[in-house]
């Protein structure tokens, strides 16, 4: 049995399951369990992740569009862990079979207010606390990781978040990965020709609100003189002051590239076809921003 959530129970199904597709073992048991908020509405697309008493991962996943899951799992106890934007995060403890009752559990999550947001005006980025980071797969194998060392940036907040706006330039031969040898690599003509090509700029004036702490910022990246349309998925971490009184707000954001959008084609294939370099780049953001009369 859960935690003090109402309702919650688990299936002790004993017998085998079947479906067109799938036969499952006869000892296996079903955890089925349904995510509501507390006007029990569905939570869609919530994260569930199942561990054993010692912390190890057994299953995970999203609900449904009906706020469901359910897993096979072989008979025990568990920790259940659910989490969704605008809710706080459910911890409880399941028991599956074993006597356990059968049923589909209801677990109600509670909402939280999502941070108060930036006053209107002009907010600059503090270097000396954002990061811009990126990785990409290395040979099929390991990713590899670096940062931009030189940007600045600027955001104006509007009377209506919606209507802010954001302009932030990278230096490109900022470029570090931690290897001499490949950053001037990275810098050459192969890839962002920094010397004809100094800067990444972005630019958005598209703030869209999805839910809770969670926005969208729509905009154009120009890298290696080619502009595309860029969407950070961002979340708006609150404000706050810094150690000399200042006010400052955060937020962080990921985006994914693909080199051969904005024309960085060099490719190394390895003798097994494998290209040295992949194609999609992971883009990460920490921001903070201090707030300017």
């Amino acid at each position: 049995m859960f935690g003090r959530r109402r309702g919650i129970q688990t299936a002790g199904n004993s017998s085998p399951q079947t479906s067109a597709t799938l036969t499952l073992p006869p000892t296996a048991k079903l955890l089925s369990c349904r995510v509501l908020d507390t006007v029990h509405q569905p939570v869609r697309q919530a994260t569930f992740e199942v561990t054993d008493p010692i912390g190890r991962r057994i299953v995970s996943g999203e609900t449904d569009p009906y706020g469901g899951f359910t897993a096979a799992v072989p008979e025990g106890e568990y920790r259940l862990t659910v989490t969704a934007e605008g809710y706080a995060p459910f911890h409880g403890a399941t028991l599956v079979g074993g006597g356990a009752q059968e049923g589909t559990a209801e677990i109600v999550l509670d909402p939280v207010e999502p941070p108060l947001l930036p006053r209107p005006g002009h907010w600059e980025i503090d270097p000396a606390h954002s990061a811009i980071a990126f990785s990409a797969r290395h040979i099929g194998l390991a990713r590899i990781h670096g940062r931009f060392n030189t940007f600045a940036g600027a955001v104006r907040i509007a009377e209506r978040m919606e209507e802010s706006s954001m302009h932030v330039i990278i230096d490109a031969a900022s470029i570090d990965t931690g290897l001499r040898m490949r950053d001037d690599h990275l810098r050459s003509a192969d890839f962002l020709d920094a010397a004809r090509h100094p800067t990444v700029e972005f630019y958005s004036e598209r703030f869209i609100h999805r839910s809770g702490a969670r926005w969208t910022v729509a905009g154009a990246l120009t890298l290696h003189g080619v502009s595309r349309s860029v969407t950070l998925d961002t979340e708006y971490l609150g404000v706050g002051t810094g150690m000399e009184g200042e006010p400052r707000a955060a937020a962080r954001a990921t985006t994914e590239l693909h080199r051969e959008d904005f024309t960085l084609n060099w490719q190394s294939m390895l003798a097994q076809g494998i290209a040295a370099i992949g194609s999609s780049v992971e883009v990460r953001l920490d921001v903070q921003t201090l707030h300017k009369a």
